[in-house]
């Protein structure tokens, strides 16, 4: 009987780059041999799939080299995984792509079955499960739990367990003053979908984000609009800047426009609930934000 050769496990005793760690641990392997084993996503920092072989490693690391064939890699022009372990799957969606169906049994492409099919392929009775969502037409960053207990867990501390919300806007005009927090109460009517916010307690639920004016258009039409939650209510972001006089740019459902509204989760921070260790993640802002302001 053919027995499976063990994984390689290698303890980091002094800080060094990945590329350079296994070549000195692995017998002498040749850097063009490296550079396949990250590329077949073959190499663990702790629980995480790592492929850049300039990642900086610390003491304490533990680095694990599989003796398989390595894991199914995800290819999709409008998906990417930027962090993956046994626990959870962040992800960076483009603009188009919703995170889950509207409608039972929908055919549409989602992020959720992008990923069900992809870790189905690692192995046929694994499952991926939401977290938190973005709508259709942000782009940005988001986290999937790789089972129906942890989910359950994130969902309920989500508040607790997370460190860092960031989002980025282009937003029509310029806030005043150009720095500074919106507190406001809102109210979902669902049978309209829209959020209605109100200044004071009204018996809604409170809303805090803290924003700031990073640049704008030379005519003062547009500005970029770095936006830090506090809370993280539906349409939150889209209700306070329209509270605000710049609703973001082609809001259909808050402002003045009929095109897709540009947003971006651009950092998200938090304590992963199995390592208890905090973790962030950081997505470039689209380059077409800057463009409108050119």
């Amino acid at each position: 009987m053919f027995k499976r050769k063990a994984d390689t496990v290698l303890r980091v005793q002094e800080p060094a780059q990945l590329m350079d760690f296994l070549i000195a641990k692995m017998g002498g392997m040749a850097r063009s041999s490296v550079k396949q084993l990250l590329g077949q996503r073959r190499v663990k920092v702790g629980a995480a799939i790592q492929t850049r072989h300039d990642y900086e490693l610390k003491p304490g690391d533990v680095v694990t080299v599989s003796s398989g064939r390595g894991n199914t890699q995800l290819t999709h022009p409008k998906l990417k995984i930027v962090y993956e372990d046994d626990d959870l799957i962040v992800v960076n969606k483009q603009p188009g792509l919703l995170t889950v169906a509207t409608t039972p049994g929908s055919s549409e492409t989602t992020v959720m079955s992008i990923l069900r099919a992809y870790v189905k392929k690692q192995n046929a009775r694994a499952n991926i499960y939401v977290v938190h969502r973005l709508d259709r037409e942000t782009s940005g960053l988001l986290v999937f739990a790789r089972s129906e207990e942890l989910q359950h867990y994130m969902r309920t501390y989500w508040r607790e367990l997370v460190t860092e919300r960031t989002y980025i806007a282009l937003a029509e005009g310029v806030l005043e003053p150009r720095e500074g927090k919106i507190t406001t109460w809102l109210t979902e009517d669902k049978r309209n979908a829209v959020v209605y916010s109100s200044p004071v307690d009204d018996g809604g639920d409170i809303a805090i984000t803290n924003y700031k004016v990073l640049r704008t258009s030379a005519d003062l039409s547009y500005s970029l609009v770095e936006l830090h939650l506090e809370t993280g209510r539906t349409n939150q972001i889209r209700v306070h800047l329209a509270s605000k006089g710049c609703p973001v740019v082609g809001d259909r459902k808050y402002g003045h426009g009929n095109e897709s509204s540009p947003l971006h989760a651009k950092v998200l921070e938090f304590i992963h609930p199995v390592t208890e260790k905090k973790v962030r993640f950081e997505s470039p802002v689209p380059k077409e934000f800057n463009r409108v302001l050119l």
